[in-house]
């Protein structure tokens, strides 16, 4: 499975591209001074996308791929979106979202399609037989891969995710929180309504 071409490019093309992409979007929101427009409220909502991002990741990585992982990768995506737009809409009453970011966030939502489509294809037999067909019966269990991947390369994208995703997002919770005495929402985003800077 390793030596898989598709399998190479999800590992080494599809999840560091994602990744960059991630550290470049919080680039973004410091550069807007989230902590002064937005606030925590936003940063809430993005580590709830990186929970949503990060469920299916994991699965992918250590379990067996099966019916009942596809299906959780098929409802976190559309969870995901459904998020992003919430997250869009409420930046955009008082911080500017800046055509870099909308950039950034192009890669953001296509680049997990782009992944769940990349695990469909691999593991063609089960997705179909999640809807009955095919000759293959849909698995539900939860099962570590028979083949791990390679300790280093977990090691790393971990490293990576801790220091450039997870710590980074938490920072800039608590640089809203303490920016605002601790609310959630600062002014401006109370006055404001959804579209008022994208308005301007």
């Amino acid at each position: 499975m390793l030596s898989d071409p598709m399998v190479l490019i999800l590992m080494y093309f599809v999840l560091p591209v994602w990744l960059i992409a991630g550290f470049a979007d919080w680039l973004c929101h410091r550069a807007t001074h989230i902590e002064s427009t937005t606030g925590a409220k936003e940063s809430l909502i993005h580590l709830l996308m990186f929970v949503e991002v990060g469920i299916p990741l994991l699965a992918a990585m250590f379990l067996e791929i099966n019916a009942l992982i596809i299906a959780v990768m098929m409802i976190v995506f559309v969870l995901h979106e459904a998020t992003a737009m919430w997250d869009v809409r409420y930046a955009t009453t008082a911080r500017t979202v800046t055509p870099i970011e909308q950039h950034v966030h192009s890669f953001l939502e296509m680049i997990p399609l782009m992944g769940l489509v990349s695990v469909v294809s691999l593991h063609w037999g089960q997705f179909l037989a999640l809807f009955g067909f095919g000759p293959e019966k849909a698995r539900f269990d939860l099962a570590w891969k028979e083949q791990q991947l390679p300790v280093g390369y977990i090691a790393t994208v971990m490293t990576v995710i801790l220091l450039f995703e997870l710590f980074p997002y938490v920072e800039e919770l608590f640089r809203g929180l303490r920016a605002n005495s601790g609310r959630l929402v600062p002014p401006k985003a109370r006055r404001n309504k959804a579209g008022d800077t994208a308005a301007r």
